[in-house]
């Protein structure tokens, strides 16, 4: 499943940065339609069902482009997971094409999690911290977590820094006893 949302997701944002298309535009409508697909148990039957024709599949995505002012390169772009049978992906698919777009754009996703609600100012240089770590701009997202103490924790894909007291604590823990 991997290398399929990889796939579809890198070939739109081709499209998007070979036309000059409106990045976050072209997510929006792609998220769109995706929320659309999640809320609509009759449309998921329709799109999955192999008994219906791609041509009537595909003239259920115009009429909802259509209505919806989705742009010609999105409604292709489903067009083809509906001809390749792979709409059920889309929802990763749209998830995908947005980490590619952050990072064809110099952005890295970074997760914060703290002891308590960080303030404009404590955020601005927690993102500016980060973005000296990675040489990107960031895009944080902040959650809580009292059990930190203190401190904070981030998160840039696979890779943890743990700035948290609790962390703290564990590493003197280790330490001590590693030299009993």
């Amino acid at each position: 499943m991997a290398s399929v949302t990889n796939t579809y997701s890198r070939a739109l944002a081709d499209v998007v940065f070979d036309r000059k298309l409106d990045p976050q535009k072209t997510l929006r409508e792609l998220q769109a339609l995706n929320d659309l697909v999640a809320s609509s148990k009759d449309l998921r039957a329709v799109w999955g069902t192999p008994s219906i024709t791609a041509e009537k599949k595909r003239a259920v995505l115009d009429a909802i482009a259509s209505r919806e002012g989705i742009s010609k390169e999105v409604r292709n772009f489903v067009a083809v997971l509906i001809d390749h049978r792979r709409v059920n992906f889309l929802s990763e698919i749209a998830k995908q094409f947005e980490q590619e777009l952050s990072q064809r754009l110099g952005f890295v996703e970074a997760e914060v999690t703290s002891a308590r609600e960080l303030n404009g100012p404590e955020r601005g240089v927690l993102e500016s911290e980060v973005a000296k770590l990675t040489g990107k701009k960031v895009r944080a997202r902040y959650l809580r977590d009292e059990s930190l103490l203190g401190g904070a924790v981030v998160r840039i894909g696979s890779t943890i820094y743990d700035g948290s007291v609790s962390g703290q604590l564990n590493r003197i823990r280790e330490k001590i006893a590693l030299s009993s």
